[in-house]
């Protein structure tokens, strides 16, 4: 029986049912809620109900998920940016407000990174920094509405705490000032085949790897390296306000 933590997460999976389609098998926003509800039956049973309630209103819940929609919801014109952002607002409504129901409370979500950055955007776009400010610009406006619907699900669901972590501003801070936190490349993946920043293909069995890793921001294409991740992490557990709102993980777990 599951009662120390799952993680869900599937690479390449979004918000929406269709994002990264073109990778093949994922596991979808919608589906890792229904693996949830599986888990929390099976605790159900095995501790009885009270208990489970008990267990699951106090555990930590973290969804770092949204920023492959924006990424490959790119082909839509500038003139349904807005309804593409919408849709996928509503469906992460949807699904925030079933994990409640399932007895979800304590609940962090990442904002979209920054992610006309990563070397796959840099690699792919022939247009340059107008694509890549495009993107970044989707990725805003994004994060902009789901920072308002995450206040209003706290409101509006009782006794929940729905936290929103800038991952974008913490992302722009490390890009921006990648070598005061000890990185010496700032826009090529670590693992690499092809193209100016290593961004055309995913890291493979042939790929060439970076002598020293903890020297990149960028892993591959689109992932950060361990050490940019413990940056982050640590924002997400101890940052102010200007990255965390309206409490800290660490906060929200001592609530």
């Amino acid at each position: 029986m599951i009662l120390k933590g799952v993680n869900y997460a599937s690479s390449g999976a979004g918000i929406l049912q269709a994002t990264g389609a073109f990778f093949g098998e994922r596991i979808s926003m919608d589906k890792q809620v229904d693996y949830f509800a599986k888990t929390r039956q099976d605790i159900i049973s095995g501790i009885g109900a009270i208990a489970a309630q008990a267990l699951l209103r106090n555990s930590l819940y973290f969804l770092g998920i949204g920023a492959n929609d924006i990424l490959f919801g790119e082909s839509r014109s500038v003139f349904d940016t807005n309804d593409y952002v919408d849709e996928i607002i509503s469906n992460f409504k949807s699904q925030l407000t079933r994990l409640y129901n399932l007895d979800a409370r304590k609940i962090a979500v990442l904002n979209a990174p920054k992610v006309g950055l990563i070397p796959f955007e840099r690699d792919i776009h022939l247009c340059g920094q107008a694509c890549l400010s495009l993107q970044n610009r989707m990725a805003m406006l994004y994060n902009s509405k789901l920072k308002n619907l995450l206040e209003d699900l706290t409101e509006n669901l009782p006794g929940s705490t729905f936290v929103y972590f800038d991952y974008y501003a913490v992302t722009e801070d490390i890009i921006n000032n990648y070598s005061s936190y000890g990185f010496e490349n700032d826009d090529h993946a670590c693992c690499e085949v092809i193209g100016a920043h290593g961004g055309l293909i995913p890291c493979i069995s042939s790929s060439q790897v970076c002598p020293d890793r903890t020297k990149y921001i960028f892993w591959d294409p689109f992932h950060p390296t361990d050490s940019a991740v413990v940056i982050g992490a640590k924002y997400a557990l101890d940052g102010g306000l200007e990255y965390v709102s309206p409490i800290n993980m660490r906060q929200l777990a001592n609530s």
